[in-house]
């Protein structure tokens, strides 16, 4: 797929000010790894995260949703009356119904003519959402479109803890099963979308691919959720080893592909901003697509796996810290269980 008309206007990002330390949970953990005779220090070796944050108990995604967005709109000094759709895309949100799309539509009061509604595809839910939005103004049917989430991963841990530690049966297997729930990180990322002539920034979304494995749809599996906000009892067990080979197989076909829909060569990109997992994932999926290190940004270490706003958070952080220099072709590639792929282009102004 390929866009003529669709430019990156804004990207914003939220995260919660308390941390929660791998070393703390390692604690928390510490009946656990006395029956296993485990030394500590293990989940941050393995995984690469020193920290993740949590929302204070009671925050509702659309309230931090409704707010970020705010900020994405702000940013870009942009009329809250052009936006023609709304997508919630993260994989945390208020309730089954209604979509918390919807109530982040009444917190900004955006305008009736506005689709509203929620994306839900794991880790990738955001990046569909931009795929949505920018489709709808290539065919010229909105000027511009929000896609907003907000991930928080206080339950899941703290559940994941409390199972662990009451386990009957207790293996290392077993908790080799949960590790991926420990690292998962609590943040909010916002992106507008717009018409080129609306545009000021003049940042171009190319286009990309989008790409599908699901025999490996049972990889990893969470539980379903029946209640919203700090009644959700989320569990996830995560086949980690098998999920990450089937991950980069995928990438390894999907990328050749990404690249000969935009005309790039790999050595032409000069920024990767990747799904956010872990220090092994990166590594393999570097050496498998031939990318550079030095040219790949990360935020895992000190923000876990934020899911669905894991890529958006770093791409927001990357333009802050001016890692997005005039010109630069950068490099959007999201993977998500299922597994599903998103891999999108985006060309900075000059």
């Amino acid at each position: 797929m390929r866009y003529q008309s669709v430019c990156v206007e804004a990207l914003a990002y939220r995260v919660p000010e308390e941390r929660l330390s791998s070393e703390e949970i390692e604690r928390r953990l510490e009946p656990v790894y006395r029956r296993l005779r485990l030394a500590e220090g293990r989940l941050e070796l393995m995984t690469g995260v020193v920290e993740r944050r949590l929302w204070p108990r009671g925050t509702m995604p659309s309230e931090v949703s409704a707010a970020t967005a705010a900020d994405a709109l702000r940013q870009a000094n942009f009329p809250p009356e052009k936006i023609g759709a709304l997508i919630h895309g993260s994989v945390s949100r208020d309730y089954i119904e209604p979509a918390s799309a919807s109530l982040v539509h009444a917190r900004l009061g955006l305008p009736s003519r506005c689709l509203v509604f929620d994306i839900s595809n794991a880790c990738l839910g955001l990046m569909d959402g931009v795929v949505t939005v920018a489709n709808m103004i290539e065919l010229g049917q909105i000027e511009a479109g929000l896609v907003v989430g907000t991930e928080s991963s206080r339950c899941l841990i703290e559940n994941t803890i409390a199972e662990l530690n009451r386990a009957e049966p207790l293996s290392r297997e077993l908790l080799k099963q949960a590790t991926a729930s420990l690292t998962i990180g609590s943040a909010s990322a916002a992106i507008l979308l717009v018409r080129r002539e609306l545009s000021r920034q003049g940042h171009r979304l190319l286009g990309g691919l989008v790409w599908s494995d699901t025999r490996s749809v049972k990889l990893c599996h969470g539980t379903p959720d029946d209640a919203g906000g700090d009644r959700m009892r989320p569990f996830m067990w995560t086949d980690s080893d098998n999920l990450l080979c089937a991950g980069i197989a995928a990438a390894q076909d999907a990328f050749p592909q990404f690249l000969m829909e935009l005309g790039w060569r790999v050595d032409e990109i000069d920024l990767t901003l990747c799904h956010q997992v872990g220090k092994a994932h990166r590594k393999a999926l570097l050496e498998a697509l031939g990318l550079r290190p030095e040219r790949d940004f990360t935020t895992f270490e000190y923000f876990g796996n934020t899911g669905a706003v894991a890529l958006p958070l770093t791409a927001a952080i990357a333009m802050e810290r001016g890692l997005v220099r005039p010109g630069a072709r950068v490099a959007l590639m999201g993977i998500g269980s299922g597994l599903n792929i998103v891999m999108l282009g985006l060309q900075a102004a000059g």
